[in-house]
């Protein structure tokens, strides 16, 4: 039977993902989700989605949601079918749009319980909101004197409440860094976590352990719980705090850990198969007025003062020769699948030749100023492989920001990185939510492109296999999408779970006979009761 998984704060699902995919013995699922509990009806929406595909998936009945997250069939065909409608009661049982700290305690203890089965082994999962830890949050508010009375500050608690009330077997709890040096009141915030998780109730004890380094609370510096994701295959910078709580009376070893990968992945390895798109202009759009606006970016560039001026004018106007494509793409654009010599780990996670196609993957508008920007900037980091800061824009190409012009060249320029390209040959930097806000800080590495990336590019980033279909509108999409652990790294948390189940598994079979069976000798024969050696499932990819 598989484990149960319940998952706080779930956004779209990205944690539960990496999880639920997890093969046992004989392909079964080893993980189950049993509840998702998430409070945006829009990301909430997307993980009811998701719980109908994996009850689908491996039926005959599959080919209905392909068919309706490629838009060929509306969502009201698509409820009607006996076996999607019968799916969709599965998952509103599955994912729940609650708010934790507001909802009714007692209600979602009852679902919990439900969900559990009476399963006594089981894993919490969940990564409480960040925005009150993190170093972008509260520089916005340094000077708000209410800041310190933000509920943020505490929702942990709600995790640690479920702890106190369910008893986990492990949980996994996700974090922004800047959770290490976060103070409430001038406390702590980290060391008040820490103790919190490792005794959260009277005869209750976890040890909190790494991913990536031995040891638990007692022995670790704080900075041994982030995980640098580029470093485990990830085509991202994302670095998180995440910990591993065990239940000490379980007597689990020390588990392996993350094993780090010989070269990043970069934003080439997951995004470069995707088709080539124009970028639209927010006004007043067309293919020959794009093309214009873009012809004309180089001229910009004139009297720059660099010494590469004109090399670089030179580049941008090859690359604008080269910005033939017609596609702003769209909801769904079908394709075929070259299918390769031999796939990449990520390759194998992204892609689905069953969808015959692309979803989400279309550009944004960009005002003619941007696409000027965006090609200079591309064709910079092409010409020498890192993205240009404000300070080496040319004049004429500086935003119409206060901020961005200073009156001596000693003077430091507030965000100085916020036209941001994502280079090529390097993994991207960090997917977050404000992605919906503008592109300006996910610039497409390909200048004749010349656009931000799109939610089919961003969710590639965060490793989201192509067959996840977000709700919403765009900047919803976007929105969850940088709200979401990556799923191909939940997914090599997931097996380090495993394998602590299946050693503490092994340990309950290994329990010695009891004195009647021992020979005074000390040659041991076998308790003819006692259990083989055997893992809970066996341990496959």
């Amino acid at each position: 039977m598989p484990v149960p998984i319940i998952d706080l704060f779930a956004g779209p699902g990205g944690l539960a993902e990496g999880f639920s995919s997890l093969r046992g013995s004989k392909q079964q699922a080893f993980f189950e989700i049993g509840l998702s509990i998430e409070k945006d009806a829009i990301a909430h929406r997307t993980l009811m989605l998701r719980a109908v595909f994996r009850r689908l998936r491996g039926t005959k009945d599959i080919k209905h949601y392909y068919s309706y997250i490629r838009g060929e069939t509306d969502e009201a065909t698509f409820r009607n079918v006996p076996a999607v409608a019968n799916a969709f009661e599965h998952a509103a049982i599955e994912a729940r749009c609650l708010e934790l700290g507001k909802s009714d305690e007692i209600s979602i203890d009852v679902e919990i319980r439900a969900a559990l089965k009476d399963q006594k082994t089981w894993v919490l999962i969940g990564g409480p909101p960040c925005q009150a830890y993190s170093l972008a949050g509260r520089s916005r508010r340094a000077k708000d004197k209410e800041f310190h009375k933000d509920v943020k500050h505490f929702l942990y608690r709600e995790y640690l409440r479920i702890i106190q009330v369910h008893k986990p077997t492990i949980f996994v709890m996700e974090n922004v860094k800047g959770l290490l040096s976060s103070k409430h009141a001038g406390n702590p915030m980290f060391e008040k976590i820490i103790g919190d998780l490792s005794m959260p109730a009277e005869g209750l004890e976890y040890e909190i352990r790494s991913f990536i380094k031995r040891g638990n609370s007692e022995s670790l510096d704080p900075t041994d719980y982030i995980i640098h994701s580029e470093r485990y295959g990830i085509p991202q910078s994302r670095h998180r705090v995440i910990l591993l709580g065990v239940r000490k009376e379980m007597g689990m070893s020390q588990h392996r850990l993350l094993t780090p990968v010989p070269r990043p992945v970069t934003a080439r390895h997951a995004i470069d198969d995707l088709p080539r798109l124009r970028s639209r202009l927010s006004r007043n759009d067309s293919l020959d007025a794009w093309r214009k606006a873009v012809h004309a970016a180089p001229s910009y560039v004139r009297g720059w003062g660099d010494e590469n001026e004109s090399e670089m004018i030179e580049t941008m106007y090859a690359f604008a020769a080269m910005a033939t494509s017609t596609t702003t793409g769209g909801a769904f654009i079908s394709r075929n699948y070259r299918k390769p010599k031999k796939k990449t780990e990520l390759q194998r996670w992204l892609h689905d030749r069953s969808l015959n196609g692309i979803c989400q993957h279309e550009a944004r508008g960009h005002m003619a100023s941007d696409l000027a920007r965006y090609l200079f900037s591309a064709s910079f980091a092409h010409s020498r492989g890192y993205s240009p800061r404000l300070e080496l824009f040319p004049q004429k190409l500086l935003p119409d920001h206060a901020n961005a012009h200073v009156k001596q060249k000693s003077d430091s320029i507030p965000f100085n990185d916020r036209f941001r390209v994502q280079c090529r040959n390097e993994p991207a930097t960090t997917v977050v939510a404000h992605i919906a806000k503008d592109g300006h800080y996910y610039i497409h590495y390909d200048p004749s492109q010349c656009r931000s990336l799109t939610v089919r590019e961003a969710a590639r980033l965060q490793t989201f296999p192509d067959n996840y279909f977000f709700a919403g509108n765009r900047t919803e999409q976007y929105t969850q999408v940088g709200n979401a652990v990556p799923p191909l790294l939940a997914h090599k948390l997931a097996k380090v779970v495993r394998s602590l189940l299946n050693e503490m598994n092994k340990n309950k079979n290994r329990q010695p006979s009891d004195s009647l069976n021992k020979r005074p000798s000390g040659s041991a024969r076998r308790n003819p009761l006692q259990q083989p050696d055997v893992p809970l499932f066996a341990e496959v990819a």
